[in-house]
């Protein structure tokens, strides 16, 4: 390896559903770590705790008998995937690997399954923590083991009752495509997923976690762990904040190269590419003086990988997940090209038609835009940032009403959008919010197929079905102007505002203007019934008479409609009179309405 470049230490984010256990095994973690080493030897930095290797070697006898070129482990402080969709890196996700903290007696939810398909979408290693063993009924604690030294303390019900639902868990992992073991039984940690058994509560299984983490960047990671030491810094913005006393500024995960204060810097911003110069870096310190109130201490420069709170002027405005490029040198034009490259290459697949999605971050714009692809929803328009009148008065355009919609994740809406849906242009516009795709999706999804049920009944409603009416002795109330007649519904629907013909010669004979039953005008009469209709156009004893039947002319192209997507919904009477009036059209013309 070149004297310039050094193997850094592998990010690791842990994901998982809310309350399985995911901020309690990252304090286990650091509370263990801290226990087992020498004061300070910890060093926790912004958005991220770092465990050293001889912390995890002490933790995990196993690693004390390989040699290990890894570091140790960075552990992204903000749980959840949030922090990994916010992480990125020249395109991917910037977390090297990744742990799933389930319940083990609950099983996988909703936001665990969100966790895998993100998981999946980056191609991040992962390893899953079946959490809360110490729950299992009969579990005896044996604080802080190692898996196989505290299995082996169990009576034989509890182990079953352990080897069920880890076998369950293998089952709904194969279900969604990943092929996983128990940590201690697989060969090839390349092809299959370690199950890890623990208890952030008891710390029992935490050093396993920590020994397969390790043994999956040094076996299959090294080489994409190399980093350059004194080259200009990149990285990623975790979080824009204010900090009281030094205003704006970025929580950065720092994954190659040095930052220092003086550092010329380039982000990306809503507006533009700012650039401005690193004022301060601060760091917590040691964590024995954490209560203490000057809480940061200020550091002259950080290599990666590390967090790092940056505190310079101009950064209103800046995006989380966007890229952060020192400048060195003659390398400004190029820092400003690759950020603006990366901003821009926002991996979202964009349609001419489809719904509007906004997030809070860049990575979680993606993460929202690879489930709805996955859905088959299209999207037309991707931006970081909160909803906006904009946004609504454009979505209010989308000709489509099922993708006259906004997808909002983890980013609120503006009061003057809510104010504009109240508008008549965007009265159609419906809004989804919430910080769990698969919930905003399935919000969406309900909420199209209700509005593409409305759409096929308003359409439905708006066809001419059949009819066919008879009119009746004794009851010529008008001979003409309107002609109004009573008449018997032989069968089908009789509507108002419709064309009547008389067979068998096709002859059009008016054009039925009103129905009344019992003296109260009405819209539409089934087979069966007798009312009173008035006929604009004809006159009784000439152009119809008594007894005549009458069919209604049904237009072509409702009838290939009736014919491709209603005919099994008609009733028995409405497909007889559809059968004669459509083999009375096609004598002369065989494709009639077909």
């Amino acid at each position: 390896m070149a004297k310039d470049s050094k193997i850094r230490t592998p990010i690791v984010c842990v994901m998982g559903h809310v309350d399985h256990g995911k901020t309690s095994l990252l304090d286990k973690i650091r509370g263990s770590s801290v226990v087992s080493t020498e004061e300070g030897a910890i060093t926790q930095h912004i958005g991220a705790t770092l465990v050293p290797i001889d912390a995890i070697t002490r933790m995990s006898g196993a690693l004390s008998r390989v040699s290990v070129n890894v570091p140790g482990l960075l552990f992204i402080d903000t749980p959840g995937h949030h922090a990994f969709t916010t992480l990125r890196a020249r395109g991917g996700a910037l977390a090297d690997m990744a742990i799933v903290v389930v319940d083990i007696n609950e099983g996988f939810r909703p936001q665990t399954i969100e966790a895998l398909q993100i998981l999946r979408n980056y191609k991040t290693p992962f390893v899953i923590a079946a959490n809360k063993v110490d729950r299992i009924h009969g579990w005896r604690v044996q604080k802080d083991q190692p898996f196989n030294q505290t299995f082996a303390q169990q009576n034989e019900r509890v182990q079953g009752i352990l080897e069920t639902k880890v076998y369950e868990l293998v089952g709904k992992l194969s279900d969604l495509g990943f092929n996983s073991e128990r940590f201690d039984r697989v060969s090839d940690f390349a092809r299959n997923i370690c199950i890890v058994p623990t208890s952030a509560l008891t710390g029992e299984g935490v050093p396993d976690i920590l020994m397969v983490l390790i043994g999956l960047a040094q076996r299959y990671m090294t080489e994409n762990l190399k980093v350059s030491v004194d080259g200009p810094g990149a990285g990623t913005v975790l979080e824009v904040k204010e900090e009281r006393g030094l205003g704006m500024t970025l929580d950065v995960i720092l994954y190659d190269g040095t930052l220092a204060v003086g550092d010329e810097i380039v982000v990306a911003g809503n507006e533009e590419i700012i650039e401005t110069k690193v004022r301060s870096l601060l760091k917590p310190r040691p964590m024995k003086e954490i209560l203490i109130e000057e809480r940061f201490e200020r550091v002259k420069s950080a290599t990666a990988a590390a967090g790092i709170k940056v505190a310079a002027p101009k950064l209103d405005g800046v995006i989380a997940g966007s890229p952060l490029r020192v400048v060195r040198g003659t390398n400004r034009d190029e820092v400003f090209e690759q950020v603006r490259h990366e901003v821009q290459d926002i991996q979202v697949n964009l349609s001419d038609l489809g719904v509007i999605i906004k997030a809070d971050t860049i990575g979680a714009l993606e993460a929202l835009s690879k489930e709805l692809e996955g859905h088959q929803i299209p999207v037309m328009r991707a931006a970081v940032g909160p909803v906006t009148r904009h946004d609504v008065i454009e979505t209010g355009t989308i000709k489509d009403p099922l993708y006259s919609a906004i997808l909002a994740f983890n980013t609120p809406i503006l009061p003057d959008a809510i104010d504009t849906l109240a508008e008549a242009a965007a009265s159609h516009v419906s809004i989804f919010e919430g910080g769990v795709i698969y919930q905003l999706i399935d919000d969406y999804v309900e909420w199209r197929d209700e509005k593409k049920q409305e759409l096929e009944r308003q359409r439905f409603e708006k066809l001419i079905m059949p009819a066919k009416i008879r009119i009746l002795p004794d009851c010529v109330f008008r001979q003409s102007n309107p002609a109004v007649v009573g008449v018997r519904v032989l069968g089908g629907k009789l509507q108002s505002g419709v064309d009547l013909l008389l067979l068998p010669d096709g002859r059009r004979v008016g054009r039925l203007k009103q129905i009344q039953e019992k003296g109260e005008t009405v819209h539409e009469v089934d087979a069966g019934k007798e009312v009173a209709i008035s006929i604009e156009g004809p006159t009784v004893g000439r152009q119809i008479n008594v007894g005549d039947d009458l069919y209604v002319d049904i237009p072509e192209r409702h009838v290939k409609v009736i014919e491709r997507e209603m005919v099994n919904l008609l009733n028995p009477s409405m497909q007889e009179i559809l059968e004669e009036f459509t083999t009375f059209k096609r004598r002369e013309d065989p494709f009639w309405g077909k």
